[in-house]
């Protein structure tokens, strides 16, 4: 769950100038997800932590609104993200990490070809609780990564 300030105008502001910077050095992408129907944002996806040389790896982070889940619209959002990772900017990894009792993400993750390799134990502190997730990966030599995805 997202506190109020966090979706203020000024929160918002700061999380897209924070995106600009991000996406102007290199080290993060991110994408917004809109309802097709409506034109509605839906939520949205990062590929942060990009990191090229020996290890070609980056690290997915996602959202979406309440109303637009369960759809299917954040399981086609990572499969596009994973295949623009390796097609596009030739990563070998991207991870993601949740929360052991989110089972939509785990869902999400595990449908786009996300394997759980194990947990971490305090590794986000969220509303002021360090919280224990789960680490997935998916590699570019994964059956069903890349462009036949």
């Amino acid at each position: 769950r997202w506190t109020p300030d966090e979706l203020d105008r000024n929160a918002w502001r700061l999380r897209i100038s924070r995106y600009r910077e991000d996406y102007a050095q290199g080290t993060a992408i991110a994408f917004f997800i809109f309802e097709k129907s409506s034109g509605k944002l839906a939520g949205g996806i990062t590929l942060g932590n990009i990191r090229h040389g020996v290890s070609q790896s980056g690290h997915v982070g996602y959202w979406i609104g309440e109303r637009f889940g369960g759809r299917g619209l954040m399981t086609d959002a990572v499969k596009v993200v994973a295949r623009f990772a390796f097609d596009t900017l030739r990563l070998h990894r991207i991870e993601a990490a949740c929360i052991p009792d989110n089972i939509r993400s785990i869902r999400v993750l595990e449908k786009a070809g996300f394997r759980r390799e194990g947990l971490l134990r305090s590794y986000l502190r969220i509303n002021g609780i360090w919280q224990d997730h789960y680490l997935y990966a998916r590699i570019a030599d994964d059956p069903g990564v890349g462009t036949k995805d």
